[in-house]
């Protein structure tokens, strides 16, 4: 199962044989297919067929990993792997054939961004300062995944702490299988690397202002940052617990819909999971309609375009499709206030809530770690220089922690004004815009603009107050969901992602309108450096 060490002429050679054989293998819906690009439903119908276990699913995302993460293109995403996960790999196997599966995961891999707890493999934050550092339990989603018989195969890369640009002191810099040379997007861009590149076909990231909805974009995959306490945050390093949510990664919006079955549910540990109550669903599979955008209202956030002309070509494109597949388009915009306060109202809330938060998540780690944000500001000021084996100084995130020390408290009214009256006036501009023009949903380009070059995206990071563009902060404001679709590339051949919005718990519409989308333009592709690798095609139905 090892791989030999790729060399810059074996690679080059890979990499073309890979493009050969995507051309040769046809459309995704043939009996067989190269299991990186399978949704999980095939990969399931292979599993009931016998053409494929889950023991031999695990060993080819392994074999990725091996290929692409520190060989060839050295992507840098995978910050630890499960030691036991082909053991339980095959455990699954056995007891699909005695009981059949638990769920539509059993036997699937997931990778997490390395800010869920884990009781078997270290959570860090992608931080030197809390390396090696074994959580108590494993987190509520991430025990719901085990229970629905999924596979925690990796922990993956992040922007340390989910904050401060997308690179960390233990995990260095993620690069997008794309485009090296370009940004994964940040905060769970370890999740939008890992998928995209076929390293696992569930992933798992976290959102407090666009973290799965940007990397998900840059990657060219699908992902969901769903309505506030729909999915318990307990066991998640927190960043803002006010906009804080947990969410899924996937190639196919039905890859997310049977993801997002398995995980909901009221948590006595998270307060804001009592919000869903009556309101969640057992099976969003069942929202999955090819004609769901027939006969819809759909508005289109026009405030988040105008950026880059290449991104609004590709949105343009897809809103055609969306026309033809029966949808009607009104443009709709924000009021100036709000978008150009939002960036400030955001950090004002932000900032406050990470040291009490954080400080008391730090109470629940072993003793030889520090226990208070001034403690790990303390730490880290004697890491002055890289180690051997890669580990370095993360300046502009460590920087970023005084500034969250120093930003007052919950109490100060720069914090209160806008928690109490600002983001309750968000919502109801959200609300007002959708009902005065009656929208079943509304859409935006998830980025505005193509992702940048990672020495640029460092160079921005490294200034105090960089960030709020795009539109990814409203539904963190209004706790909706937003569920990214790929829809399409630019020129020069980067991602471009589209984010369908609508009110609280309506993920089943959202997939509904994804699903419709995606089928009308499959604008999925896989990164031109992680190609298909020898022997890794599956038989999805058996007997051919």
């Amino acid at each position: 199962m090892m791989l030999k060490s790729l060399s810059r002429r074996s690679y080059k050679h890979l990499l073309l044989a890979g493009f050969a054989l995507a051309l040769a293998q046809g459309p995704a819906h043939a009996a067989a297919l190269q299991f990186d690009d399978a949704s999980v439903a095939e990969l399931q119908a292979a599993m009931k067929a016998g053409t494929l276990t889950s023991e031999k699913l695990v060993q080819l995302c392994i074999a990725r990993i091996e290929a692409y993460d520190k060989q060839g293109p050295k992507l840098h995403a995978v910050m630890a792997l499960n030691p036991k996960a082909l053991e339980e790999a095959r455990a699954l196997d056995a007891e699909l054939k005695a009981k059949g599966p638990r769920s539509p995961v059993h036997g699937i891999p997931v990778i997490l961004k390395d800010n869920y707890d884990t009781v078997a493999m270290p959570t860090t934050g992608g931080s030197v300062l809390l390396e090696g550092s074994i959580p108590p339990k494993d987190a509520f989603l991430v025990k719901k995944l085990r229970d629905a018989g999924a596979i925690i195969l990796a922990k993956v890369n992040l922007s340390e702490f989910a904050a401060g640009g997308t690179m960390s002191s233990l995990g260095g810099q993620s690069l997008n299988p794309h485009d090296l040379t370009r940004s994964p997007s940040g905060s769970s861009g370890g999740t939008g690397v890992g998928i995209a590149a076929g390293y696992a076909p569930l992933g798992m990231g976290t959102d407090t202002g666009g973290s799965i909805r940007g990397p998900a974009a840059a990657n060219g995959v699908v992902a969901l940052k769903p309505t506030h306490g729909l999915l318990s945050r307990a066991g998640i390093i927190p960043l803002a617990l006010s906009f804080d949510t947990g969410g899924p990664f996937g190639r196919n919006v039905s890859d997310i819909a049977g993801m997002l079955s398995v995980m909901t549910g009221v948590d006595p540990a998270d307060d804001a999971t009592k919000k869903q109550e009556g309101k969640v669903e057992k099976d969003y599979a069942k929202f999955l309609k090819a004609d769901a955008l027939k006969g819809t209202r759909i508005g289109v956030l026009r405030d988040f375009m105008g950026a880059d002309a290449d991104v609004d070509w590709v949105i343009n494109a897809a809103l055609d499709q969306m026309k033809k597949a029966g949808a009607t388009l009104v443009d709709v915009r924000y009021p100036k206030w709000l978008l150009e306060g939002r960036a400030e109202f955001y950090t004002a809330v932000r900032w406050p809530e990470f040291p009490v938060q954080f400080n008391q998540y730090l109470a629940t780690l072993g003793p030889k770690y520090p226990k208070t944000l001034n403690e790990m500001i303390e730490r880290a000021e004697k890491f002055t220089e890289a180690r051997p084996d890669g580990a370095r100084p993360n300046t502009t995130r460590w920087t970023l922690f005084k500034q969250e020390a120093a930003s007052g408290s919950m109490t100060d009214y720069k914090y209160t004004s806008v928690k109490e009256h600002v983001i309750p006036a968000i919502r109801q501009v959200v609300d007002g815009v959708m009902a005065a023009n009656k929208l079943d949903a509304m859409v935006y380009p998830t980025s505005g603009g193509k992702t940048p070059l990672i020495a640029g995206t460092l160079e921005r990071n490294a200034r105090p107050g960089a960030g709020g563009g795009g539109g990814t902060n409203m539904a963190n404001f209004t706790g909706y969901p937003d569920l990214i679709v790929p829809a399409g590339f630019t020129g020069d051949a980067l991602p471009v992602g589209i984010s369908f919005v609508a009110g609280a718990f309506s993920e089943g519409k959202l997939i509904s309108y994804g699903y419709s989308f995606e089928q009308a333009t499959h604008a999925r592709h896989r990164p031109v450096h992680t190609p298909p690798l020898p022997g890794a095609t599956i038989d999805t139905k058996g007997g051919n």
